[in-house]
C-alpha cells in the first residue's frame, strides 16, 4: 500500500514483532500495542507492521490510510534497512525479543532492526518485551546492540535481571505483559462455546513440542522439517524419541482426566505450529472422542481467550495461555522449558505448580496437581485474582512509558 507522508508532528512508526504467525499471544499483544500507539500519538500517526505472512496478519489487523501491512522476506536484512529508512521511529513489540530459545534468527531480526535504527539516527523503543536464555555469542551480540536502544520496557523483573546480567546498559523499566490490556470481543469469545458444547468445564492442555526448537539455518533440510526457507526445525533421533515420549505423557494425562475425573479435554494450540503435536497427543488417546483441538490457525485471539477463560483448569506450556486466562482466575499448572513462564509463575506465587518438562515423574506430578486443584480451586483462584490485579496495575505503566518516550521527541498527542 502506498503511504503518504505523515502530517507534521505525526511520526512514521515501524512496529516489529512476531506478527502473522497465527500465534494467539502475538496477536493479542499487537492489537493492544497498536491501541496504545493510537492513544498516545493520535489517529493520524502512520504505523507499518511487517510480517512473513501478510495473509495471516490481515485475519485480525485491518489496514487503512494510516496503517500498512508489508511482507518481510525470511532473509530480512536488506528489507529491514530500507523499511527503517522510510520511518521515523522503531518500536519492538515481541515478547520473546531478547532470547534464542525459538531460534537465533528471530533474535537477529529484532537486533538487526534496532541496529538499523541506531545507524540511521532513529529512536528505538523495546515495548513490554521479555528476555530469556541466550548462548554465549548471542549474549555478546545482545549486549552490544541492546545497550544502544533508547529505552527497554520489560514485562517481568526476571527479564530485567537477565538483561543486566548480559551487560546491557540501556535504560530498563519493569512493567507487565501488555496482553493483559487486550480487550477481547465478547461475541467472538462466545464462539468457542457455541461450536463445542463441552468447551466450558473442560480441562485445557496448551501443549508445545519443545524438541522442535530452536529453528536453525538449514537451507537443505527435508521438506517436512522446514519452518520457512532457509530455516528448519531441530531434528535428530533423540529429539524425535523425546517428543514422542512427551506426546505419550500428555495422552496418558488426558485419558486420566477423561476416564478418572470425567472431564472433557481441550487441546489448545496457541500457535499454529503446535497443531501437529496436539494431533499426535490425540492420536495416542483412548478417549479421543472426548477431546477437541482448538488452534489459533482457525480461531482468533478473542475466540481463544473465550476458550481459555471457560476452562475449569489449564495445564499450559504457553506463556500467553496463562496470561489470557488470568482474568477468569482459571486454576492452572505449568509444564515449562524456558525462563518466561517460570518467571511468571514465580511472580504469581505459583512456583509449586511449575513442573519442568523433562521431569521423570511428569504425569504423576501433573495428576496430583490437577486432582487437588479441581477438588479445591478456591485458594488458587484467590491467588490468581491477586496476581492478576497486581499485573494489570503494572501493565498500565506501559502506556505511560510510551507517552513519555514520544513526548520527549515532540510526538505525543
Amino acid at each position: 500500500m502506498a503511504k503518504q507522508a505523515p502530517s507534521p508532528g505525526h511520526p512514521r512508526v515501524l512496529v516489529i514483532g512476531y506478527s502473522g504467525a497465527n500465534n494467539t499471544g502475538a496477536e493479542a499483544l499487537l492489537l493492544a500495542d497498536i491501541e496504545d500507539l493510537r492513544t498516545v500519538l493520535g489517529a493520524r500517526a502512520s504505523i507499518t507492521v511487517p510480517s512473513l505472512d501478510v495473509r495471516n496478519l490481515r485475519r485480525y489487523l485491518q489496514e487503512g490510510p494510516e496503517l500498512s501491512i508489508l511482507r518481510i522476506p525470511s532473509v530480512f536484512f536488506a528489507k529491514v534497512w530500507r523499511l527503517m529508512k522510510a520511518h521515523d521511529v522503531l518500536v519492538l513489540v515481541e515478547g520473546s525479543t531478547f532470547m534464542d530459545t525459538w531460534g537465533s534468527a528471530l533474535l537477529w531480526y529484532f537486533l538487526w532492526a534496532a541496529w538499523c535504527a541506531r545507524r540511521q539516527g532513529k529512536p528505538c523503543l523495546a515495548y513490554a518485551v521479555d528476555a530469556g536464555d541466550l548462548c554465549r555469542s548471542n549474549r555478546a551480540l545482545t549486549r552490544r546492540v541492546a545497550s544502544q536502544i533508547d529505552e527497554i520496557v520489560v514485562r517481568a523483573r526476571g527479564a530485567a535481571e537477565r538483561l543486566h546480567a548480559c551487560g546491557v546498559t540501556a535504560p530498563i523499566e519493569v512493567t507487565a505483559d501488555n496482553a493483559l490490556h487486550f480487550i477481547p470481543d465478547e461475541a467472538q469469545m462466545a464462539r468457542t462455546a457455541a461450536i463445542w458444547s463441552d468447551a466450558h468445564g473442560a480441562v485445557g492442555l496448551a501443549v508445545v513440542d519443545f524438541y522442535r526448537f530452536p529453528v536453525r539455518l538449514r537451507p537443505w533440510a527435508r521438506r517436512r522439517d522446514v519452518y520457512r526457507w532457509p530455516y528448519a526445525f531441530s531434528r535428530s533421533r533423540e529429539r524425535t524419541r523425546s517428543a514422542e515420549a512427551l506426546a505419550a505423557a500428555y495422552a496418558e494425562l488426558a485419558d486420566w482426566i477423561v476416564g478418572e475425573l470425567g472431564k472433557p479435554v481441550a487441546l489448545v494450540c496457541m500457535e499454529e505450529l503446535d497443531g501437529p503435536f496436539a494431533e499426535s497427543v490425540r492420536s495416542r488417546m483412548r478417549h479421543a472422542d472426548k477431546t477437541r483441538v482448538f488452534s489459533s490457525r482457525e480461531h482468533n485471539a478473542s475466540e481463544m481467550t473465550g476458550l481459555l477463560r471457560g476452562l475449569d483448569l489449564l495445564v499450559t506450556s504457553r506463556y500467553h495461555a496463562a496470561v489470557l486466562s488470568l482474568a477468569a482466575a482459571v486454576p492452572q499448572v505449568a509444564v515449562g522449558h524456558d525462563a518466561r513462564l517460570r518467571g511468571l509463575y514465580s511472580e504469581l506465587g505459583l512456583s509449586d505448580v511449575f513442573v519442568e518438562s523433562h521431569a521423570p515423574d511428569l504425569v504423576a506430578r501433573l495428576q496430583g496437581h490437577v486432582r487437588r486443584l479441581l477438588a479445591d480451586p478456591g485458594p488458587m483462584r484467590a491467588a490468581l485474582e491477586r496476581g492478576h490485579n497486581e499485573l494489570v496495575a503494572r501493565a498500565a505503566l506501559n502506556r505511560e512509558h510510551l507517552r513519555a518516550f514520544f513526548a520527549e521527541r515532540g510526538w505525543a498527542s
